[in-house]
């Protein structure tokens, strides 16, 4: 301890006070509020600090240039000073001390390797190194504050186990935002079975990546060499651990374990001054270790979100599905067959594979031998590959327990198969349904033939003295049939000659409104479809079916069918025809003609080779097609095109059913609005209009319009707000929930943003690409749009300026519009009706 004080007392005479990379003995730096160790490339500086909110004084490592939320690396987080009388010193033997004044030691680094020349330097990587001055540059440092890191992962800096050492690199978040003292959550790797990384809770496991696979975390399908970052993941002799790079230098990249236990991968956005989320986890109940128990599978958008695995039956029903608690997971149905050699495999794909902790592998075995190893080892329940970076399966891991924390990853292409290990009589009974089927098909057949000979045979065996009872029924029988089927005949014919008139009249009326429009000849529109073939089928909605077509000059058709059932009825027809025929934009469905002959009532448009937006946006594969500056371009369309129906066409038309499936894609995937059934027309200075008969798809309609009957241009501008949204996120908008934990996509994107945290609900496909700047911009632009009070929103002249703003220069949005229009499920119905204020509302499909 005396040579402690002394030392410090003796470097107290030469105070460090020029901004430097480097510190050595006899120079320490006070907490003098000016003195600090800055990175030679100034990306890093090194000082005392206090936190926000805070008197506390702490040295740490933190951004030079960013000054939100920017401090990486504390050393002395377990016991910070009271006041400035602190200083960072470094021995002769190459240890850093804090102490204050009174020669009060805070806290010292850890080294057992003695430097006789030492001085200490902070890295443009962040991390702070003490080794021999004048040495080798390349070699190991005697210490490293990249060994010891606090809650952040930065590039190039390792988390996991240095075997010949025996030193853990793991991250620990802080109790709070403003103490950094260690909290309950920590990050790392299980280097036990196949590694991988964990964030536990205490003790306990919270989050799980799965095994490594030479491509990406088996837990984290596709994230692994993105355009953003790539992951390097060791393991030998020397190592166990995992660390990132980043692609593009300029991009600040940066990992946190928040006090919550969220890990999160963040990027700085320069233009917005912020740190924008890029992947979290856990992201959804299914991330959190192990929800379901062994042998069951978490569906994260299911309900009930956990299933036995094939083969596997709960352990508990009532726990299970009384209680709500599945932790118990399944059993076997039926017991393995080891001695006889009779098991096999199940495959079950786009998993993420169980926990390894307790998992065997060996990395030069094929897939082939694999399975081998597996059956012959009476205990193994399980086997997968190793890896994946050869381009094929190889190397082998398998499983001689419960397979826990199984989560199933929709419409994911990428993540890798288990196959799981069944008794024979498991592996048939994937049969049994359809043989069972036909089974029984088979026995009601041979049954019914059986009936049937029984009462011919009866028939046949009939005494003579009932013949004459028997034709007096036959001919009173054939006597009721006739007239009845006389009176229906005539019904019939009532009706054909009323419906007959009934289009004469809507031919009459189309043609007296003189709009140019082609009426084309149903005779034409049938060779066009090929009759209307199953084959040529498009889609179909609410109105009826959609059909392809080619006329005979060969221009590609879409012919609209009105069916019979349609929720869309002759007035919404006709209102399509006279709207659509006085418009023409680029943003607008062209229409070609109509059809209305022989009982049928179609539209004939021009053909739309990508079809509807939805059929991309919700689709797991398709979506990926879409990526941000094709979504961005496809808003700006809609955009315009909307500008033009609510301002500078002849008529003021507002849509009243604009969604993701009434905007339709030609072949350079530029947006066209389509369906104008529902269209109103404005004339003059008129600007709002009301109605007892409320129309539209249920998530998308404005609240006072579901509410009360009114509608304005304003009533679009939240529809589009609602699309904007969902084209951002790729997830829809299905109305509100009645519990506060399944909000809507309007409550949910509300939420993130007075978290600060909306970036996070990007979809994934294209979360790794996308100008976050931009992206926020549009977010922004979406919420003001669907603001709960009509006069709150912009209109579309407005919306389309402040798509070119920067987000920090428009205004804050107010609380969205949550409309509970009933107990919906999350698809869309057709046709229901429901009453709200005494209004008829109709909530028609949205595909």
């Amino acid at each position: 301890m005396r040579r402690i004080i002394f030392l410090l007392f003796g470097a107290s005479l030469f105070s460090f006070s020029t901004a430097d990379d480097t510190l050595t003995p006899g120079r320490p730096l006070t907490d003098d509020g000016e003195a600090s160790l800055i990175s030679a490339g100034g990306k890093f500086q090194l000082g005392f600090f206090s936190p926000a909110g805070s008197s506390n004084r702490y040295v740490g490592i933190w951004f030079r240039n960013i000054s939100v939320d920017s401090v990486v690396w504390i050393a002395n987080r377990r016991r910070p000073i009271a006041g400035t009388s602190g200083s960072l010193s470094l021995t002769a033997n190459g240890t850093l001390l804090i102490a204050d004044g009174n020669g009060t030691v805070y806290w010292t680094s850890s080294t057992d390797i003695a430097v006789a020349n030492p001085s200490v330097q902070l890295l443009d990587d962040a991390n702070l190194v003490v080794r021999e001055a004048g040495g080798d540059r390349n070699s190991y440092p005697a210490w490293q504050s990249h060994d010891f890191p606090t809650n952040m992962h930065l590039p190039g800096m390792k988390i996991g186990w240095n075997l010949t050492s025996g030193l853990n690199r793991q991250l620990t978040a802080w109790t709070s935002a403003t103490d950094p003292a260690p909290g309950n959550y920590t990050f790392g790797i299980e280097k036990q079975g196949n590694a991988q990384e964990f964030v536990w809770q205490g003790t306990q496991p919270r989050w799980r990546s799965g095994p490594w696979n030479g491509l990406y975390f088996s837990g984290l399908p596709g994230i692994g060499s993105e355009s953003l970052v790539r992951y390097e993941f060791a393991v030998d002799e020397q190592e166990v651990a995992a660390w990132f790079a980043v692609n593009n230098p300029s991009v600040i990249v940066r990992g946190v374990l928040m006090p919550d236990g969220l890990l999160r991968s963040e990027v700085w956005m320069e233009e917005t001054q912020t740190w924008s989320v890029w992947v979290y986890v856990p992201m959804d109940p299914c991330d959190v270790f192990s929800p379901c128990g062994p042998n069951a599978v978490c569906y994260p958008n299911a309900w009930p979100m956990c299933r036995c695995l094939p083969g596997f039956r709960l352990r508990n029903p009532r726990n299970w599905d009384v209680n709500g608690n599945p932790s118990d997971g399944c059993v076997r149905k039926t017991p393995l067959d080891c001695r006889n050699a009779t098991d096999g495999f199940f495959q079950q794909s786009s998993v993420k594979l169980p926990d390894t902790t307790a998992s065997a592998v060996n990395r030069s075995m094929s897939l082939e031998d694999c399975r081998n190893w597996c059956l012959g080892n009476c205990s193994c329940t399980a086997y997968a590959s190793a890896n994946l970076s050869t381009g094929s399966e190889s190397g082998c891991m398998i499983w001689t327990s419960g397979l826990a924390d199984i989560k199933f990853f929709y419409g994911s292409s990428s993540a890798q198969p288990l196959h799981v290990r069944l008794a024979a009589p498991d592996l048939a009974a994937g049969q049994w349904p359809n043989l069972k089927t036909a089974r029984f098909n088979s026995e009601n057949h041979k049954l019914c033939r059986r009936l049937t000979c029984r009462l011919i045979s009866a028939a046949a065996t009939e005494p003579v003295e009932s013949g004459q009872r028997r034709m007096r029924t036959i001919i009173i029988t054939i006597s009721c049939a006739a007239v009845l089927f006389l009176f229906c005949a005539a019904c019939c014919v009532w009706a054909a000659k009323k419906k007959e008139k009934k289009h004469r009249s809507d031919e009459e009326e189309v043609a007296e409104e003189n709009l140019d429009l082609p009426v084309f000849d149903l005779g034409t529109i049938a060779e066009a479809t090929g009759n209307f073939c199953i084959d040529n089928k498009l889609g179909e909605g609410g109105f009826g079916p959609v059909y392809k077509g080619k006329l005979k000059e060969g221009q590609e058709i879409a012919v609209k069918r009105l069916s019979k059932m349609s929720t869309q009825g002759t007035d919404e027809f006709k209102n399509e025809v006279m709207v659509i025929a006085k418009l023409q934009h680029r943003n607008l469905v062209r229409l070609l003609g109509c059809c209305i002959q022989g009982g049928e009532r179609m539209l004939i448009y021009e053909y739309m080779l990508n079809g509807s937006l939805d059929t991309f946006l919700f689709d797991k594969d398709r979506c990926r097609l879409l990526d941000w500056r094709m979504r961005y371009n496809i808003i700006l369309g809609i955009v315009r095109g909307l500008l033009y129906l609510h301002h500078d066409s002849r008529y003021r038309i507002i849509h009243r059913d604009l969604k993701t499936s009434n905007i339709l894609l030609d072949k350079d995937m530029n947006p066209k609005i389509s369906d104008f059934g529902m269209a109103k027309l404005f004339g003059g200075d008129e600007t709002t209009g009301n109605t007892k008969r409320v129309a539209g798809t249920y998530g998308y309609m404005s609240p006072e319009y579901a509410m009360n009957g009114i509608f304005s241009v304003k009533s679009d501008v939240f529809s589009f707000g609602v699309l904007m949204l969902e084209i951002i996120t790729g997830k829809k908008n299905n109305g509100a929930y009645q519990s506060v934990h399944h909000q809507n996509l309007l409550g949910e994107i509300w939420s993130l943003w007075k978290e600060n945290r909306v970036l996070e609900i990007v979809d994934d496909s294209i979360h790794h690409s996308c100008p976050f700047d931009e992206v926020l911009t549009c977010i922004k632009v979406g919420l003001l749009c669907v603001q709960e009070r009509s006069e709150d929103r912009p209109i579309m002249s407005s919306v389309l300026q402040m798509l070119g703003s920067n987000s920090s220069l428009l205004p804050e949005p107010k609380q969205p519009g949550f409309v509970v229009t009933g107990n919906q499920n999350d698809n869309d119905s057709s046709g229901a009706l429901l009453s709200i204020n005494r209004l008829s509302v109709t909530i028609l499909e949205g595909r």
